[in-house]
């Protein structure tokens, strides 16, 4: 199918919804350029591992090419879709099972996910491109500015530039997202020491959340298994395409509350590893071991916001996709299939548009009225499950981690 160019749409951001409009919009024969800050495609992390739930598959599905959904499928792993709440000392509390349909959910590495999502877009993702603001661009559209002081015309400007997103103060003024008192160090370590895995059998699919003693910190992990190699995978189903190495990894988190961190640490690796060392000494060994093998540049701080509802959109033919318009505190893995979720929608209703000849500010509007409810659901979904399971509240967090662990055998020996 070849490119229409007489309706174009400008992402604002490379990362996983607004690669994912890109192939969308491409598959259907429509004019599409992504603008990202960053100089390369892997110059930094962008989270680890990703659930995939049945919106992030359907979005995925309907937005790739076969053989890179298939791709998708096959280096991922299907996971435990439960989470074992344990003391710091990983005594179980109770678990929470979220996979509702055994067969709906897939664990991905994020990594590789993004990979895929750029497979055949060469020319049109373009690196270096922060952009700064929109503009009139005249009977074409709207004009995106850029930092380096360029800019790109588009029927349609789509930001998905994350929870700092330059444009939102234009297309939803009143849309800033609120902090909260929780931050998270992220990391990743070798899965396998000396060829043997550091994760027991007995938590082989399980997420892990182990809940210290204080209210407020806390210790999630969990294992990523590539299913096949990417190497061997992304040969077979993407000739030429960049594969990531694809070694099984432990993907871990600490949450603590902001306080905690001493300010100017963002970007200090050495310093981050160290704090999560610091602030893990109590915790069961495998806990610090995770810590102490961390792959140093893999490291991360990341403070939670809560993304705020829209009271009115200010840009007809612009929109907002992903965490630039409903970050949410990593809770209850609704972030990246929301965002997916968004670009196969948005995706869909411009399509649609194109092909009825139908106002596309319409189909923006109907985007954004589908898309509010389901996303701030989450938002409000995940903010609620961090209050309970960070909070200060007593009485919980004294039966959490003392009274129900007391009920359960010790998960993993500390030998």
């Amino acid at each position: 199918m070849g490119i229409s160019t007489d309706f174009s749409v400008a992402i604002a951001g490379a990362g996983l919804s607004g690669l994912c409009l890109a192939q969308y919009l491409t598959r259907a024969g429509i004019d599409v350029h992504v603008y990202e800050r960053d100089q390369g495609p892997f110059v930094r992390r962008q989270g680890y591992r990703i659930i995939l739930d049945r919106h992030g598959l359907a979005a995925l599905q309907e937005s790739l090419p076969r053989p890179l959904y298939r791709l998708a499928l096959v280096t991922g792993d299907e996971p435990g879709g439960h989470v074992r709440f344990t003391d710091s000392r990983l005594r179980d509390a109770f678990t929470v099972n979220f996979k509702e349909e055994p067969h709906a959910t897939r664990q991905v590495d994020r990594l590789t996910l993004r990979s895929i999502l750029t497979t055949g877009l060469d020319g049109r993702i373009h690196y270096g491109k922060a952009a700064v603001a929109m503009d009139d661009g005249g009977r074409a559209g709207l004009r995106l500015r850029f930092a380096d002081g360029t800019a790109a015309v588009a029927s349609v400007v789509v930001g998905a530039d994350g929870v700092g997103s330059a444009l939102r103060p234009q297309i939803t003024p009143d849309a800033e997202p609120a902090s909260t008192p929780m931050v998270g160090v992220y990391g990743r370590s070798p899965l396998r020491r000396d060829g043997v895995s550091v994760i027991p059998e007995a938590l082989r699919n399980s997420g892990v959340l182990a809940i210290a003693d204080r209210p407020g910190r806390a210790f999630f992990f969990t294992s990523m298994r590539f299913g096949e190699r990417p190497r061997e995978a992304f040969a077979r189903l993407a000739p030429g395409s960049y594969p990531p190495t694809g070694d099984d990894y432990v993907m871990w988190g600490l949450l603590l509350q902001q306080e905690e961190v001493p300010p100017g640490l963002r970007g200090n690796l050495l310093a981050l590893r160290e704090l999560a060392a610091r602030m893990t000494t109590d915790f069961h060994p495998l806990i610090r071991r995770l810590v102490d093998t961390a792959e140093l540049d893999a490291t991360v701080l990341n403070p939670f916001a809560t993304g705020r509802r829209p009271g009115r959109w200010a840009v007809p033919r612009a929109t907002m996709m992903g965490d630039a318009v409903h970050v949410m505190p990593p809770f209850g893995a609704h972030g990246g299939n929301t965002a997916l979720r968004d670009a196969a929608l948005l995706g869909h209703k411009l399509v649609e548009a194109r092909s009825s000849g139908a106002p596309v500010e319409e189909a923006i509007a109907g985007y954004q009225a589908e898309m509010v409810p389901y996303a701030f659901d989450a938002v409000d979904n995940a903010a609620r499950l961090m209050r309970r399971l960070t909070g200060g509240a007593a009485a919980p967090h004294w039966v959490l981690t003392r009274v129900l662990p007391r009920l359960h055998r010790v998960t993993v020996p500390e030998a």
